[in-house]
């Protein structure tokens, strides 16, 4: 079977409507997706679940740990959650996410 899995990443003025896109192997299949901030993640996860059958959820460096937990709680165990892990991350101008959001 197919891993199906999401890269949600921060970038700003990103649309996530607009800015993602999949990248297909036999057997992972990864759909890649810009967001501005942590609320427009979180609104994201459920349809990625639920509608797209994501079952892993892999969240940039610039999610600190608040975002994370929040990305988390949403989830609520239906999908694993993990993270690239920056301390400061070169894209948010050397900062977390959670000094942003």
């Amino acid at each position: 079977m197919t891993l199906k899995a999401a890269f949600v990443f921060l970038a700003p003025n990103s649309n996530p409507e607009t800015h993602r896109a999949w990248v297909k192997t036999p057997e992972v299949e990864v759909l890649t997706i810009a967001v501005a901030n942590y609320a427009e993640a979180e609104k994201l996860i459920d349809g990625l679940i639920v509608n797209e059958k994501i079952g892993a959820i892999e969240l940039c460096g610039g999610f600190g740990h608040e975002g994370v937990s929040r990305i988390k709680q949403q989830a609520a165990g239906r999908a694993a959650v993990g993270v690239v892990r920056f301390d400061l991350h070169p894209g948010l101008g050397c900062k977390s996410g959670d000094e942003l959001f």
